[in-house]
């Protein structure tokens, strides 16, 4: 069984901890480690298991490597995608990836990046139903039992029991309801929360495509059969990729096939979709409060509070989300928090760079945090990782003063090479090509100070780099 692990979140929903450059998958928001990470260690002693594929956004792909390498883990693949496309085609990718390997018979364990499982016994216990269903060429999906009239999530009716112990067939799909709607689902005991999650083997998925939606194979077939590797990555050809048509699988295959199954998922699930969601799963204090970070509060009930930098103090306050971080602060009722969409909309029609980034930004040699911004300097922080190495780069209309303040700094200024140490520093001019490198054991901390007429991170032209960043 290959997991698939899909990565392509934008992450509008938990703004402002989440940003599209830095979407939800990537944050400790249950537990110490990612969301991503955390559903790879739920993996962890099911039997059969191998080597996961990822299929994450072009953006986002050393995030990926950088947070599997943490866990020690080795992808069969990590396919990058230069454009999203829902799941659909992310996962007939991961298919023809599953095929080109040899395994096209070898089941394939659909899994978003961003959930929650609390009870992960008994989602071994499913996923091991749901494998004895796919081993007999049938398209499963999880339907999560409900425990309330949700009106956030899709549903699915069930059928009549399968040939499978535990297994249903699927009666139909229904859209996200209402109030009541949902009621009288959670009423009728045999409606499920849509999990997004399936197994099924990879030759199955390509012939129902193939037969529901061959436009969309055909675009997939010729993004694949165009990629480029790298030892790290799977570039797909953008243009091809661009042509498919976006769709998720649901729409795309499972509500056309005759071989969709079911089976129940009672675990704990959460999609985490929301700050209430969140709170929902979230560990609370006697008032039913989730306070994370430096969090004073008064007479506060039902609260989710956190805080990333500041002191954040509260009074009085009941069925409230207040979110604090380096660059912004988010307050709503948790009613109303599936508004917060409409802050980001705002934020990018106003071409605010709040809605993709954090103050602080990683970058696969380290990361930068922007401490201070005018008309014509900027100052930010600099860490690089030990072996690390900056492009080797120009500026047309910003000069550089870099400072050491720990560690020591390999730098390329046009053609000289020195070695700066704590307390040293240089001046890159306009115009001069340049690198910094961190050939030390230990990271290296320097500030940067930029003057100039124009100071966007798009003033770059790169010469070399190790990334593959050349073309982005």
């Amino acid at each position: 069984m290959i997991p698939v692990i899909l990565s392509g979140g934008s992450g509008t929903r938990l703004w402002p901890l989440s940003r599209s450059q830095y979407p939800k998958q990537f944050l400790p928001l249950v537990t110490d480690n990612t969301m991503l990470q955390e559903t790879l260690i739920r993996l962890e002693g099911l039997e059969g298991v191998s080597a996961p594929i990822v299929v994450c956004n072009e953006d986002h792909r050393f995030m990926v490597a950088e947070q599997l390498r943490e866990m020690g883990v080795e992808a069969q693949a990590i396919l990058l995608e230069p454009v999203g496309r829902n799941t659909a085609p992310a996962v007939a990718l991961a298919a023809l990836e599953a095929v080109a390997s040899g395994t096209p018979d070898e089941l394939l364990l659909v899994l978003a990046a961003d959930h929650v499982i609390v009870d992960i016994p008994a989602f071994h216990d499913t996923v091991t139903t749901a494998a004895r269903a796919a081993a007999a060429d049938r398209l499963v999906t999880f339907g999560v039992v409900p425990t309330g009239p949700e009106t956030g999530y899709g549903y699915i009716r069930r059928g009549a029991a399968g040939d499978w112990d535990g297994s249903f067939a699927v009666e139909r799909f229904v859209e996200k309801p209402d109030l009541a709607t949902a009621s009288a689902y959670l009423d009728a005991g045999d409606y499920y929360w849509n999990s997004g999650m399936f197994v099924f083997k990879a030759s199955q998925y390509l012939q129902a495509l193939k037969r529901h939606h061959p436009q969309m194979l055909a675009a997939c077939n010729k993004a694949y059969e165009g990629s480029r590797r790298s030892p790290d990555f799977v570039r797909l050809d953008r243009e091809a990729f661009a042509a498919c048509p976006a769709d998720s699988i649901d729409y795309a295959v499972m509500e056309k096939t005759d071989r969709a199954v079911m089976v129940p998922l009672d675990a704990g699930w959460n999609d985490v979709g929301s700050w209430s969601a969140l709170w929902e799963v979230a560990s609370k204090d006697g008032e039913g409060n989730s306070l994370k970070g430096d969090v004073l509060s008064v007479d506060t009930h039902n609260s989710f509070i956190q805080s990333e930098n500041k002191l954040v103090a509260v009074v009085g306050l009941d069925d409230m989300v207040v979110v604090e971080t380096d660059d912004a602060v988010m307050v709503s009722p948790k009613a109303r928090v599936q508004e917060v969409k409409q802050i980001v909309d705002l934020l990018r029609v106003a071409g605010r760079s709040e809605s993709e980034l954090h103050r602080k930004v990683y970058r696969p040699w380290g990361y930068y945090d922007s401490i201070d911004m005018g008309e014509r300097h900027q100052a930010k922080r600099i860490v690089v990782n030990p072996g690390a190495k900056l492009s080797l780069q120009m500026h047309h209309h910003r000069a550089e003063h870099w400072i050491v303040v720990k560690g020591t700094a390999s730098v390329t200024r046009g053609d000289e090479v020195m070695l700066l140490t704590e307390n040293q520093s240089t001046y890159i001019p306009i115009g001069t090509t340049h690198s910094l490198e961190n050939r030390g054991v230990i990271p290296l901390e320097m500030v940067e100070v930029q003057t100039g007429s124009y100071l966007g991170e798009d003033d770059i032209v790169r010469f070399e780099d190790l990334y593959g960043r050349m073309e982005s």
